[in-house]
């Protein structure tokens, strides 16, 4: 069996305008100094990364490297989670997403999409230079508008969405593909990729693809109230990256799990800071190292109650604490007795067999 590293922590949440959070080395210090041993890069912000630079130049990978290493961590894994949500957006999102791509293709959706694939293909070449094997983004939604099936959805419409979904991500599977690098898809409401049923549609729609794998994050399946430790036992095999997130959901008489338009704190189903919410951790690091999970156990940290520099200090205590060193020895083989071939067919009445 393999034993999970960690903690890491995705910076995205933590990254900002003042030091130490406005620099690669800064926000890797303090990573360090609460308490993580990896740091997951978003690829988006200039700040901390530049991913065309590391998609074309070995010297700036090495000067990144180099960085972290300086500070005591190690690059975990890149992310372009809202770079993926780009490659397929629905017209009714086009004015909230031109925020995340740059302003000369504002206003522009075929042109910000064709940027997004760009990125992807970057991200890809950027992973091989710096050695890494998996990489965290999104599907991006085309059917999101028509989760709800009224009104009625049209014949055929799901499944015209997935091939395009399909088309528009094999090559950029290929990519990573060609860099050995697994594209990890995470599962979150708002991503036409959301659950374990739309990724298997998804999977049919880019021929089983080897490179589309799994993002787990069992924050997002307590907030669609499903069961994230059986998710685990059915697709543990393209499990390839995990997000330690928490969450809790509280059934109300008020509202469900959409929510009622209300803001994070007063919603039913809502993130909470690791260790305080309602999954079930122990369980969780478990069964990943009983399926011999060997990534990154990554915080992604996100609360509307807790302070995150709080949050963070905790989550990586957390996540140190629940890392199981696995075993290289079964507990009972003081109780070896040593039988052969012989012995056990004598032990099960049987003839010996001839020589």
């Amino acid at each position: 069996m393999k034993t999970l590293k960690g903690p890491g922590l995705f910076l995205a949440q933590f990254a900002g305008d003042q030091a130490p959070f406005d620099s690669l080395a800064g926000i890797a210090r303090w990573a360090r100094g609460s308490g993580f041993d990896g740091v997951q890069v978003p690829s988006w912000d200039a700040r901390l990364f530049d991913l065309g630079r590391a998609a074309d130049s070995d010297t700036y990978c090495d000067e990144v490297r180099g960085t972290l290493s300086d500070a005591g961590v190690a690059l975990t894994e890149l992310s372009t989670h809202l770079q993926g949500q780009l490659v397929a957006a629905h017209p009714a999102y086009d004015a909230s997403l031109d925020g995340f791509a740059p302003p000369q293709v504002h206003g522009n959706p075929a042109a910000r999409q064709a940027w997004a694939v760009q990125q992807l293909h970057l991200a890809a070449r950027a992973s091989r230079r710096l050695g890494l094997t998996a990489h965290a983004t999104f599907s991006g939604a085309l059917l999101w508008p028509y989760l709800y099936p009224f009104p009625q959805r049209a014949p055929g419409l799901v499944q015209t969405g997935f091939e395009e979904l399909g088309r528009r991500w094999r090559p950029i599977l290929d990519a990573f593909d060609a860099a050995g690098c697994d594209l990890c898809y995470e599962l979150h409401p708002s991503e036409d990729l959301h659950d374990g049923v739309t990724f298997e549609m998804f999977l049919d729609a880019v021929g089983q693809h080897p490179r589309a794998n799994i993002l787990y994050d069992p924050s997002h399946f307590v907030l669609q109230v499903m069961d994230y430790l059986g998710f685990i036992d059915i697709y543990h095999q393209r499990i390839r990256m995990f997000h330690a997130k928490d969450a809790e959901y509280n059934p109300s008489p008020r509202q469900g799990v959409y929510g009622g338009y209300q803001p994070w704190l007063q919603r039913a189903g809502r993130f909470r800071s690791l260790g305080d919410g309602q999954v079930d951790f122990g369980a969780i690091f478990s069964r990943l190292a009983a399926c011999d999970f060997d990534g990154w156990a990554v915080l992604e940290w996100e609360c509307c109650l807790k302070a995150p520099d709080v949050g963070a200090r905790e989550g990586a205590d957390f996540i140190r604490r629940h890392i199981i060193p696995v075993t290289g020895r079964a507990f009972d083989d003081f109780a070896d007795s040593g039988t052969d071939l012989a012995a056990n067919r004598r032990m099960l009445g049987l003839a010996e067999t001839s020589p």
